[in-house]
């Protein structure tokens, strides 16, 4: 007669705590994956929003500011101006504004403005806005 092999309750339960352990050891850095997912959505948009700006800097000098792909970022709320719906220079994604902006008003041409960009889960972050003068 052969002898039936196979596992052991103990064996079973033993394995089954071993799982939970892990679980519960993994479980907080999954969770914690999505503020940091809010996080890096949110300076994307801020790079997105520098990376216009710098294009629309280029246009401008290279155009002149009369020129009609020029946005001109010469005057208070620099960062709303940039982001306005119909300008040509960027939209924000739905779930994200300007929430701290600068002003361009008497700075030369060129010079930098820093704008707070909120997204997701209030997660903010910056992005440089060069002012057109």
């Amino acid at each position: 007669m052969k002898k039936q092999q196979g596992f052991t309750l103990i064996e079973l339960i033993v394995v089954i705590v071993i799982l939970g352990i892990l679980a519960a050891t993994a479980l907080p850095k999954f969770v914690d994956l999505r503020t940091d997912a809010a996080l890096a959505g949110t300076q994307g948009v801020a790079g997105a929003v520098s990376s216009a700006s710098s294009i629309n800097y280029g246009t401008c000098m290279a155009r002149g500011t009369g020129h009609a792909t020029c946005v001109r970022l010469n005057a208070a709320n620099a960062g709303a101006t940039l982001t306005t719906t119909g300008t040509g220079a960027i939209d924000l994604p739905a779930g994200y504004s300007v929430t701290t902006d600068a002003s361009c008003l008497g700075g030369a041409a060129g010079s930098a403005v820093s704008v707070t960009i909120t997204g997701e889960q209030a997660q903010t972050a910056n992005a440089t806005v060069l002012c057109t003068g």
